[in-house]
């Protein structure tokens, strides 16, 4: 592994974006995403996914010029159309609405629509953390759990988050699969094995071969209620937004299909309403951390601490690959 500062990660993702026909406004977001990422240490969602992005923009899965329009469909609810371009901008367009809105009526609502992945939903709810909000989202993708006693998957691992504002650190963030399906596709490029816990083949059995598992289901964690998390989540940013199912999605990975035209769900809550909130937060993590348990969220936080400082490892051959596409012809 080779140890890269933040600052060379986002301007490696920008100019990697913007070579591969990317507008500035929209790749900005996605390399500044990219370097929170990274610095989190989920590296299976920042530079590896670069040239996937730049793949997508180039084959017309991702309009890279799009200009995502925002409307309010009610007082404190938006709706953003991302026109079928990266999911960033358009949270990022969303968003310079829903904080204002949750600042003053106490609650607002984001919907987008003809969107694309959204990366780690952290990063997006820990944005109106750091706005001094409680944030909660939810992204659909496309089909990859089938139902309990079912076969034929009918939802994506469609990850939620919920993020506190403060200086606890308290992040959730998962999906509705054993683990999310980007750390499958890593193993394949990485030609590694996978705990046969993590996917089923086309079968319905488990596999430990990531190659197999990406043509049949992604496990869902805790059986029933793993599909149920991802039913809540389809139809909070697919149904109620208006986006396509994640049946009717085309993949993330690879050039089959049109853009995959899923969405996003943010709340925004103003904790004002109950002015013991912080303190109630306060008492519920300690109850926690007193017992040397871990808090949602803090491994993550300090992992950013430290990255901010020395930087983090990124395999050779991944920051090659984003380093070649960064450079113009």
């Amino acid at each position: 592994m080779q140890r890269v500062n933040l600052d060379r990660i986002e301007s490696l993702a920008l100019a990697a974006l913007i070579n591969c026909g990317t507008a500035p406004q929209n790749a900005k977001p996605l390399a500044e995403a990219t370097r929170i990422t990274e610095a989190q240490g989920i590296a299976s969602h920042g530079l590896a996914y670069i040239p996937i992005y730049c793949q997508h923009v180039q084959c017309g899965k991702v309009d890279g010029d799009a200009e995502p329009q925002i409307s309010a469909p009610r007082t404190a609810a938006f709706r953003v159309d991302a026109a079928n371009g990266f999911a960033h901008p358009a949270i990022q367009l969303g968003f310079e609405q829903l904080i204002p809105a949750a600042r003053e009526y106490g609650i607002a609502l984001l919907n987008i629509d003809r969107s694309y992945n959204c990366g780690v939903l952290g990063v997006h709810t820990g944005a109106l953390a750091n706005a001094g909000l409680i944030g909660f989202g939810t992204t659909n993708a496309p089909a990859s759990i089938a139902p309990s006693g079912g076969m034929k998957a009918v939802v994506g691992t469609n990850p939620w988050s919920l993020a506190l504002p403060g200086s606890s650190g308290f992040l959730i963030d998962q999906s509705a699969s054993v683990i999310a399906k980007s750390e499958i596709m890593k193993a394949k490029r990485e030609s590694r094995m996978i705990p046969d816990t993590w996917a089923l083949d086309p079968s319905g059995e488990p596999t430990n071969d990531p190659e197999i598992a990406l043509t049949g289901s992604m496990a869902p964690s805790g059986g029933y209620k793993g599909v149920n998390q991802a039913l809540m989540v389809e139809l909070l940013a697919a149904a109620l937004s208006g986006a396509n199912l994640g049946i009717q999605a085309s993949p993330f990975s690879g050039t089959a299909g049109g853009p995959p035209g899923t969405g996003q769900c943010f709340i925004a809550i103003n904790p004002d309403i109950n002015e013991g909130f912080a303190q109630q937060v306060e008492v519920l993590s300690a109850s926690i951390t007193d017992q040397g348990a871990r808090l949602p969220g803090l491994n993550r936080r300090d992992r950013m601490r430290q990255a901010e400082v020395d930087g983090v490892p990124v395999n050779p051959d991944v920051l090659q690959a984003v380093a070649s596409l960064a450079v113009r012809d």
